[in-house]
């Protein structure tokens, strides 16, 4: 399975190659059935997935893409294989780092969930670096991190933290409300950055790189409903919030590795349903390298919107 999956993500990080050599980047060919902006490097991913599994899987397995959805190169499958070709299309597209081919795989049932991946795959568009686990591993395994894995950061402290939030179809003015104080808090004495990738957010605590990955999104829809409005005019009409895919396989290493990851929260995402992109089913996410730094993210963040004076359109 490992060297199934690992041929996969080396194969679409050779197409992506190719692909820059001729100037292939930044068109918007259409949306996913998810409503996220396709890039036409994502339309040469996604072939490349399917292309690579009908030649080399040794007997038939259903795939789940973010573009194509759930198919099957023959009767019978028994296992599924849930990708995101490329989490990070944006960096991915300017030739930045911050981009992976993500990999997950399950036993195949009607209905799938997060709880069901036993095998998981990130492997680094730019570096080539991956990570891996599966039912025959402790913990995580990889190649191109000198440090080796996991290395998690022993920072409890927020002020100091180096720390990930996710922009990408939430509103500028509710992520301002709600963790502001923390941003200011930890850009100097820490740090803060935007990747546009869960899943790269995330492996970088699993490298010792980051302490922790905010995507709070969903909770705010879930507990102020009055600001769908707003989260459908930053989602382009709409809601842009973690998808199955983008972090199936993040989680499970995530916890293979040691790190604590949660929804918003505090509770185990296990029960997402790994084909459904509903707003229903679409996921927060707190991950960080110990608790005690989980728990005092989740305390400090603002939930109250109407403390922070925000009206019900997102507006200051």
């Amino acid at each position: 399975m490992k060297d199934l999956m690992l041929g996969m993500a080396r194969a679409v990080r050779a197409a992506l190659d190719a692909g820059r050599r001729v100037n292939q980047a930044r068109r918007v060919l259409g949306d996913s059935p998810g409503g996220d902006a396709q890039f036409d490097i994502d339309e040469v991913a996604e072939r490349v997935v399917w292309d690579y599994l009908e030649a080399e899987a040794p007997e038939p397995v259903a795939v789940y893409t973010e573009d194509r959805g759930l198919r099957s190169t023959g009767p019978a499958a028994r296992y599924v294989f849930v990708v995101d070709p490329i989490d990070g299309t944006r960096p991915a597209s300017a030739d930045l780092e911050m981009a992976t081919v993500s990999i997950a795989a399950a036993p195949l049932s009607d209905d799938p969930v997060l709880g069901n991946v036993d095998h998981a795959l990130l492997l680094e568009l730019k570096s080539g670096h991956w990570m891996y686990t599966g039912p025959g591993e402790s913990g995580v395994v990889g190649e191109g991190y000198p440090r080796g894995l996991p290395n998690l950061s022993r920072n409890e402290e927020l002020a100091t933290m180096f720390w990930s939030i996710e922009f990408n179809g939430h509103p500028m003015s509710l992520m301002n409300a709600a963790y502001s104080h923390l941003v200011d808090a930890s850009a100097n004495t820490g740090g803060v950055f935007v990747f546009n990738s869960a899943s790269f957010s995330i492996s970088r605590i699993i490298t010792g790189q980051l302490d922790a990955y905010v995507d709070i999104g969903n909770r705010i829809l879930h507990d102020h409903p009055e600001t769908e409005t707003a989260f459908r005019k930053a989602g382009r009409g709409g809601i842009l919030h973690l998808f199955p895919y983008d972090i199936a396989a993040a989680v499970l290493l995530a916890e293979r590795a040691g790190v604590t990851v949660t929804d918003a929260y505090g509770r185990s995402l296990a029960d997402t349903r790994l084909f459904d992109l509903s707003p229903q089913n679409q996921r927060s996410c707190i991950a960080a390298a110990n608790p005690v730094l989980h728990k005092r993210i989740l305390e400090a963040i603002s939930w109250d919107l109407k403390a922070t004076g925000q009206d019900e359109e997102g507006a200051l």
